[in-house]
């Protein structure tokens, strides 16, 4: 994502790189390894990338060390204690809660800063939102924070502590509702704040800096500093449905396509009927093609069970709203002891396509009923629907003030033909302006390629960058850093 903003070497060169901005999708290299960002990096939502890097080159001008920070699957907490509510219904289907919600990443800064305001320690990295998603003491602002203080869970610092504490390490619990009432599903402590990441210096690789904003997950010590804020924050104000110490809290897996989910734990029992639910995708997630999924089901206990499981499918905004459901089906699983099962589904792409955001999210739910037992179990996963890449290729050598040839292959990957089609290729010191393609239509399933002729005017490493829109997608994207030779 930083690696399509601005330049964390020399820290202010950021005007050239707004067109690709504005168009869009920012994200990691296709082969990091990294979850696909969605195409929210606009103005105005999910921590801007364009205001962020004109607040990186205003305080790098004013000589203040500023960096950028993602934060993938970002807490996003109104009420203030820490917890992140989610409310299911009896189908699985997740409900909208207008408070609380967890966004699919979010950006911010960090600046190097004296704190003499606070105690002794807590100075050197700060946190300061250019995009606030809250009004702090009437006004839309956030920081700066102490990094040091948000790992310690000193919540009760100046400023805003408490808010990014939540949007990096809050819980998240689900809730039943059926018949008016709320019945607690399970407590997730390890949901939010994955992979929090900014750019390596003098390269585009991922250096994460997870560590530096919290304990290992699973840790005491993590569990000891969210104890530690909640108590701080406890004195005048309710906790609402959570209690720290409840026995009646229990962790139960997720399987969630999301950065904290790259490695997901083995299959676990609950702790009352002893069967564990998970999904598993069979192909990888490619715009245009049908999802195709299996739900694992293992009994981990020597008594029969009889599941009857409701599952739901549906499109999710970046900051976590859900829309309608478009996808729904129910399964009756029967688990000899210490069984294990998989069963089948498929969503075809004519059914998912015209109910998709523009951020490409589906959720899949699935919440199971033991008909011998009144508890339930719920599990999901969120799948970011994916494009092929542009290819780009360099034809020879890259020097200054000498013809270069550059290769653009891009492709429709859908089932169905697309109109309107527009490539866009730019790049700082390669071409004088932005260079637009009207491609116009693209036949299902084609690939093709441009050649584009350019004459570099400026030396070092440079960037192409390419995009591709139409009718039924936009921001098909890719890139490709060159070095360019200064003229002989």
């Amino acid at each position: 994502m930083m690696t399509v903003g601005c330049s964390m070497e020399t820290g202010v060169s950021i005007i050239q790189m707004a067109p690709t901005l504005q168009s869009g999708q920012a994200a990691w290299p296709s082969n990091s390894g990294m979850p696909q960002v969605s195409s929210q990096c606009a103005m105005g939502s999910a921590g801007s990338l364009q205001p962020s890097c004109a607040q990186v080159g205003m305080m790098r001008c004013l000589g203040i060390p500023t960096r950028v920070i993602t934060n993938f699957d970002s807490g996003h907490d109104t009420d203030g204690n820490l917890i992140i509510d989610e409310y299911y219904d009896n189908t699985g289907r997740i409900l909208e809660n207008k408070k609380d919600t967890v966004w699919n990443y979010h950006v911010w800064n960090e600046c190097w800063m004296a704190r003499n305001d606070l105690p002794p320690g807590f100075g050197g990295w700060q946190v300061l939102d250019a995009t606030p998603q809250e009004t702090s003491n009437g006004l839309y602002c956030c920081g700066p924070a102490s990094v040091k203080a948000i790992k310690e869970g000193e919540v009760d610092l100046n400023y805003d502590t408490a808010f990014v504490f939540s949007m990096v390490n809050a819980d998240c619990v689900a809730w039943l509702v059926h018949g008016g009432k709320e019945q607690r599903l399970y407590q997730d402590t390890k949901s939010v704040g994955n992979f929090i990441s900014t750019k390596s210096i003098q390269s585009d690789e991922r250096d994460d800096i997870t560590e530096n904003y919290k304990y290992e997950e699973g840790s005491s010590q993590e569990r000891q500093v969210f104890l530690k804020a909640l108590q701080k924050l406890k004195t005048g104000r309710s906790q609402g449905h959570y209690q720290a110490d409840s026995q009646h809290s229990r962790s139960m897996p997720l399987s969630q396509d999301s950065p904290g989910r790259l490695n997901s734990p083995s299959l676990q029992p609950s702790d009352v009927i002893q069967v564990s639910l998970k999904f598993q995708l069979l192909d990888p997630p490619n715009m245009g093609q049908d999802i195709r999924f299996v739900l694992l089901a293992l009994n981990m206990s020597r008594q029969f069970k009889d599941l009857k499981v409701n599952l739901s499918a549906q499109s999710l905004l970046h900051d976590g709203s859900p829309l309608p459901p478009f996808w729904q089906d129910t399964a009756f699983i029967r688990l000899f002891p210490e069984e294990a099962k998989n069963h089948p589904f498929q969503i075809p792409y004519s059914q998912y396509s015209q109910y998709l955001s523009t951020d490409k999210l589906i959720r899949i739910s699935a919440l199971a009923e033991e008909k011998s037992s009144s508890e339930k179990i719920l599990v999901n996963k969120i799948i970011t629907l994916m494009y092929p890449a542009i290819i780009i290729n360099v034809l020879g050598e890259a020097t200054v003030n000498q013809p270069l040839s550059i290769q653009v292959i891009f492709s429709n990957p859908l089932s169905e033909p697309v109109a309107d089609c527009v490539l866009t290729v730019e790049g700082s010191g390669l071409f004088k302006k932005q260079q637009r393609v009207l491609i116009g239509v693209l036949k299902p399933q084609h690939r093709a390629s441009i050649t584009l002729k350019t004459v570099p005017f400026k030396s070092g490493q440079r960037q192409i960058q390419a995009n591709l829109r139409s009718d039924k997608f936009k921001d098909i994207k890719g890139y490709k850093n060159i070095y360019v030779d200064s003229a002989l």
